[in-house]
């Protein structure tokens, strides 16, 4: 069964509040309304842990790529080695756009890769993609082209 966007659990990660105010208000415009934050990889990792005892999960990670102490690929490649968490979608929001940026989030364990800045469409797109991939989400219905069905 898919779950509706507002059962879909996000967990922000990002070390800027600024940024993560950002994501928070893009996401709720999206309609995904149950998000946690987390501002270092060391207190995500505890939150996803605590997530799960309490019953609510995470279904679905956006994390910045650099942050102090735990860097963004540390925090994604630790994500991974938790039981049940080897399939959860992992975006990964950056200012860094070079190829071999792009290639280490992949090899660590991203899913996707968003270069900032960027527009609510572009973080729409990458997200609606993941889920469902990820079997989170229907396919979106597209009108247009040949006509309304």
């Amino acid at each position: 069964m898919v779950p509706t966007k507002n059962k879909i659990h996000f967990l922000v990660v990002n070390d800027s509040d600024v940024m993560q105010k950002i994501i928070v208000a893009l996401l709720k415009e999206l309609g995904y309304l149950k998000i946690s934050l987390s501002d270092s990889g060391e207190k995500a990792l505890l939150s996803i842990r605590a997530a799960s005892l309490i019953g609510a999960p995470i279904d679905f990670i956006i994390s910045d790529s650099t942050m102090p102490m735990m860097t963004g690929l540390e925090f994604i490649r630790e994500v991974r080695q938790l039981d049940g968490m080897n399939q959860i979608p992992i975006l990964m929001v950056t200012a860094q756009a070079k190829t071999q940026d792009i290639i280490s989030a992949v090899n660590a364990g991203a899913d996707s890769y968003l270069v900032k800045p960027f527009k609510a469409n572009s973080l729409r797109k990458k997200i609606e993609g993941l889920l469902v991939s990820h079997h989170l989400m229907d396919a979106p219905i597209v009108f247009g082209g040949f006509g309304q069905l």
